[in-house]
């Protein structure tokens, strides 16, 4: 049984709509992420977590090395 519908639009104001839709959406997607991105970059620069990355980076290189010596020599 199949179902017909009543499409009170053309095909082309409907395509159009679409369009303008998906525009605005990753219009919207791409300002929300940057916005997102510069207010947590503002919040870790004001943190100072850098320093705290970097003792824990140097502590897992400082701890692979202790284990696997021999990759200092390669």
């Amino acid at each position: 049984m199949e179902r017909e519908e009543l499409v009170l639009r053309s095909k082309k104001q409907i395509l159009f709509n679409n369009f303008l839709g998906g525009i605005a959406w990753a219009l919207g997607v791409t300002v929300g992420l940057a916005l997102i991105v510069a207010i947590l970059g503002f919040i870790l620069k004001n943190v100072n977590l850098i320093p705290y990355v970097g003792n824990f980076v140097a502590g897992v290189i400082e701890f692979i090395l202790t284990k696997n010596p021999n990759l200092l020599t390669k």
